[in-house]
């Protein structure tokens, strides 16, 4: 009797210890995560979903650190571009019944100063040399001013524009400036990252739009929305980072902060379609600007049209590039090419469709001396030309 009484008390125990345990175990006192124990028992059953939340917190978060972190650094590059601009407002037709020879006269409106901001540039050297588009600063009696990151003004004291692309560099007297780190357009790709800063609109100073490259190597038709200006551009970056009138002029950069571009045109015809020049045609350009002071292209002289192969062969005829027509004064005027010559090669390099005329001289440096080989009357000759400066 003794023993069964026994037996109840240590089964009734063992039911409390149990019961104490299990419930301090739910309770999570021994640092048992049930829920870590759910996402590893539904991973073991192949439900990825489980964990498939913090991977995504994890990777929005990373990719928000770029952007402000590329934000952070190229910012203080980055600067708006504004003119200033004298206009007669107000202008009228008076009627004067006493005088009969002129009873209807002009009067004068009143002359006031418009400021406004109208684009977007950066920095590329500490004392006041500015970066922009052609077409920004192409009003020729215009007064432009630069108002930097930190909302200082500076007057432009000279602008040189690139006769050849819509680029321009403009000067203001400061220093301190912090200059922007330019990339390689050589080596971007469809689809990486694309960031663009810049004067959105000609209101909204340093907004950040994002997106990525879309597409390389097209052929567009820039101009300014303000001025009414435009010409063809080759081979410039295509992105659907979100690019304004406003916003020319500014970098497009990759997720390291470096400038890959400049940003220079909108289509009118799509949403999330803008273009920027390839900083590599910057660089080349800034290359000749600190030789010269000035944009220096190499001129030959010439208006061409590209033969193909395939035309070549049809009309029996060598593939290149030809004449149509020789600049007056020019250098291959001087070196006596003809209209209808064809010029097969330059100094050893063939000219095709895919090397032609622009793009082998654009290798050169204006004074060079090159060989250029023709096709003139069915017969092969080579002829020396110097290349000349276009400015």
């Amino acid at each position: 009797m003794k023993a069964g009484k026994n037996f109840q008390k240590y089964l009734i125990l063992g039911a409390s210890i149990l019961l104490f345990v299990g419930g301090t175990i739910s309770a999570g006192w021994l640092g048992v995560n049930w829920q870590r124990v759910d996402q590893f028992l539904h991973l073991s059953k192949g439900a990825s979903s489980a964990i498939s939340l913090p991977n995504e917190r994890i990777k929005v978060v990373q990719e928000e650190n770029v952007i402000t972190d590329v934000v952070t650094r190229a910012s203080p590059s980055v600067v708006t571009v504004g003119i200033s601009q004298t206009r007669r407002v107000g202008d009228m037709f008076q009627f004067n019944p006493f005088d009969p020879f002129s009873p209807v006269a002009p009067q004068s409106g009143k002359s006031s100063v418009i400021e406004q901001d109208i684009g977007s540039g950066f920095v590329i050297s500490s004392d006041g040399l500015i970066v922009t588009n052609k077409h920004v600063v192409s009003v020729p009696d215009a007064k432009y001013r630069v108002i930097t990151n930190d909302d200082k003004t500076y007057d432009v004291v000279k602008i040189y524009r690139d006769p050849d692309n819509d680029l321009a560099i403009v000067k203001i007297n400061a220093t301190g400036l912090k200059p922007i780190e330019m990339g390689n357009s050589d080596n971007i790709k469809v689809g990486q990252m694309a960031i663009a800063i810049g004067t959105a609109l000609g209101e909204f100073r340093n907004t950040v739009t994002v997106g990525v490259l879309s597409g390389v190597g097209r052929g567009i038709t820039a101009g300014s929305p303000y001025e009414g200006s435009a010409e063809k551009l080759d081979n410039v970056i295509q992105t659907d980072a979100a690019i304004n009138p406003g916003n020319s002029g500014g970098p497009l950069l990759n997720s390291s902060g470096q400038a890959i571009g400049v940003n220079t045109a909108v289509s009118a015809e799509g949403q999330g379609i803008g273009f920027a020049l390839p900083i590599n045609v910057v660089k080349e350009a800034l290359n000749n600007f600190n030789t010269t002071g000035q944009f220096n292209r190499p001129f030959l002289g010439v208006e061409y049209r590209m033969i193909s192969r395939q035309m070549a062969v049809l009309n029996e005829i060598p593939e290149g590039a030809y004449v149509m027509s020789v600049v007056s004064g020019s250098p291959a005027e001087k070196a006596e090419l003809n209209v209808e010559d064809i010029i097969t090669k330059i100094s050893g390099d063939k000219v095709t469709t895919t090397n032609d005329l622009a793009k082998i001289i654009g290798k050169k440096k204006a004074g060079d001396k090159v060989t250029l080989t023709i096709w003139r009357n069915e017969k092969e000759m080579t002829i020396q030309v110097t290349l000349g400066t276009q400015e």
